[in-house]
């Protein structure tokens, strides 16, 4: 599939997530508890799009919200690339790794035997100049 096209089924992208599960997370932990625009589900959302689109920056992220069915998706009309800052700073990584972690699990619940199961490995490809 075209990274282009993929947008009309962001919706069934990101439906393997456990919304109700996410949401009672961010309402025990008050991630939420003054916020009113950007919410964390939106927060997780809008950066989920934005690394499915290969965004380089907060102000290429911000800009994506100019569309109308984006904003409808999310619920907000206009964003700035330091309210993205701002919220990206404040959002706990526990819960982003809980998300992880469900959907890991999800995975291997659904593709290997038990006997075949092996444990996952996040590996980074971070390139580092070497002088000769």
């Amino acid at each position: 599939m075209d990274k282009n096209t993929l947008f009309s089924s962001f919706g069934k992208w990101i439906s393997p997530i456990c919304i109700k599960k996410f949401t009672k997370r961010v309402y025990e932990t008050e991630q939420d508890k003054y916020v009113k625009k950007l919410t964390t589900l939106s927060y997780l959302k809008l950066f989920l799009h934005a690394q499915l689109h290969q965004r380089d920056g907060l102000r290429e992220i911000a800009d994506d919200l100019l569309t109308k069915g984006f904003q409808k998706e999310l619920g907000i009309t206009s964003i700035s690339a330091s309210q993205l800052s701002r919220k990206h700073n404040q959002v706990d990584p526990s819960l982003l790794e809980e998300v992880f972690s469900d959907l890991v699990l999800r995975i291997r619940e659904r593709t290997a035997p038990v006997s075949s199961r092996r444990d996952f490995r996040i590996i980074d490809s971070t390139t580092i100049g070497l002088c000769l």
